[in-house]
């Protein structure tokens, strides 16, 4: 039991600290009031179009994509610096086969995201814009 008391008073260690220093950094900070500081940029430039910006999926698709194959190199270089001991205690294809058990699972969800398209970059109709007043000169 006392293990959960510690694991509670961490929690509430974790918690209280950056909520004493909000609560003291607002009552210690001054307050000057302007316009300017409601404005979305405060480095002097004027503010143009709306605050809403729309990104295009693709960015996340491939981060995501590089996370995941990432995390695989993560998973294969410790196993490839054990593969030939492993050889020799349980043989070849009880070494080899997680491993390509991994891989294929990982080439399928390659294969899915291409059909799927989320490898393909995609154009921004500004871009496209763009390009047709270059062919038009």
């Amino acid at each position: 039991m006392s293990d959960w008391i510690a694991i509670g008073a961490l929690g509430i260690v974790a918690v209280g600290i950056p909520v004493a220093m909000m609560a003291i950094s607002a009552l210690l900070r001054p307050s000057v009031p302007e316009r300017h500081k409601r404005a979305t940029y405060e480095s002097g430039e004027v503010p143009t179009g709306g605050t809403e910006i729309r990104f295009n999926i693709q960015y996340y698709m491939v981060a995501l994509l590089f996370l995941v194959f990432d995390v695989e190199t993560v998973f294969i270089l410790p196993w490839l610096a054990v593969y030939r001991e492993a050889i020799g205690e349980v043989g070849l294809a009880r070494a080899l086969f997680p491993m390509l058990a991994f891989l294929s699972i990982l080439v399928m969800g390659l294969v899915w995201a291409w059909r799927n398209g989320a490898v393909e970059w995609i154009r921004s109709s500004r871009a496209t814009v763009r390009a047709r007043r270059e062919d038009q000169l």
